[in-house]
């Protein structure tokens, strides 16, 4: 995919970008996000999906700064896998909801643990199947590809996360090409997409389908909720991104896919994995990471916070 299939006439639809809420764990990723779309000049607002336990005093600090909410329902299988090893994959169910926002003609979902870098509204165009195809087509919704490289070794990942088997790995003799067009699902054995970032164009059948597979008991083996429902569900139906549009921060380690990453390239980061850039400052919000990519995060925020402070918006400690 050398470039995103542009959609006829998409200008005249409803276009949104959205980012999941559930807690004020992930509130500065929010806000930062929030303000790095604005800052590169998005068309398209993004609206907070909040479930019903995000408290009061989020909800405050998303009316301060003026930023579209809207409620979805929290979503689990009934009879799901045990999670107790990354309790973060029980709120990641919820992050299928976009697919069911029938009212909007194309939604982005984005991790709010993301930093755009570059404007990406093209991906608010590109080419997908219309809700009419009822998920039968072959261009269902865009992802980029996860990692399976498991570079921190964690024992409770499926023994095949393995580089070997990790498509970004078919693309290390050819990063130019790399930095516009995403591995073909069928070169790594696992055919993987990471959840950070969905196009989608919202359909009631989609939703359906995507209820029901959760629903069916297949969930006990899904690893990773969400994307690994998506995957299995869908696959060989959907159009891989490169990576420049979810670059996982892990991408840029030198034992991981260097090869191909350019940070001029780079559109929007993902900041997989703990800790987060907002666990590394110090008490005057500084960057304390060894991590480059957390240091571009730090800087944005401050640049948010500057803004606003000048705005007279108070300062709340998230």
């Amino acid at each position: 995919m050398a470039e995103p299939k542009r959609a006829t006439e998409s200008k005249k639809g409803k276009f949104f970008w959205t980012t999941l809420i559930t807690n004020t764990a992930y509130l500065s990723g929010l806000l930062t996000l929030d303000y790095s779309l604005k800052k590169h000049n998005s068309a398209y607002p993004l609206v907070a999906l909040y479930t019903d336990a995000f408290p009061a005093s989020g909800h405050a600090v998303l009316d301060a700064r003026g930023i579209p909410k809207q409620h979805v329902p929290y979503l689990l299988p009934s009879a799901g896998k045990d999670y107790s090893a990354d309790p973060r994959f029980y709120d990641c169910w919820s992050k299928l909801t976009p697919f069911s926002l029938v009212e909007y003609d194309r939604v982005v979902q984005l991790d709010s643990d993301m930093l755009v870098m570059q404007n990406m509204d093209e991906l608010m165009e590109m080419e997908l199947d219309a809700p009419a195809l009822a998920g039968k087509g072959k261009r269902v919704f865009a992802a980029g590809h996860a990692c399976v490289c498991n570079p921190l070794k964690k024992k409770h990942y499926p023994a095949d996360w393995i580089p070997a088997n990790c498509a970004f790995t078919s693309q290390h003799s050819t990063p130019e090409i790399a930095q516009t067009t995403g591995p073909d699902p069928a070169v790594g054995p696992l055919g993987f997409m990471n959840g950070g970032l969905q196009v989608v164009n919202p359909s009631q059948e989609v939703y359906d389908l995507i209820v029901g597979h959760m629903n069916s008991g297949a969930a006990i083996d899904m690893d990773f909720a969400d994307q690994s429902l998506l995957s299995d569900l869908f696959k060989g139906c959907w159009v891989p991104l490169p990576y420049i549009y979810n670059a996982l921060k892990t991408l840029r380690w030198e034992t991981v896919h260097s090869e191909i990453w350019r940070d001029e390239s780079v559109k929007n980061v993902h900041y997989i994995l703990a800790p987060k850039p907002w666990d590394e400052m110090d008490k005057e919000g500084k960057n304390i990471s060894s991590d480059p990519t957390h240091a571009w995060w730090v800087e944005v925020n401050q640049e948010r916070l500057v803004s606003e402070k000048e705005k007279g918006i108070k300062v709340d400690g998230f």
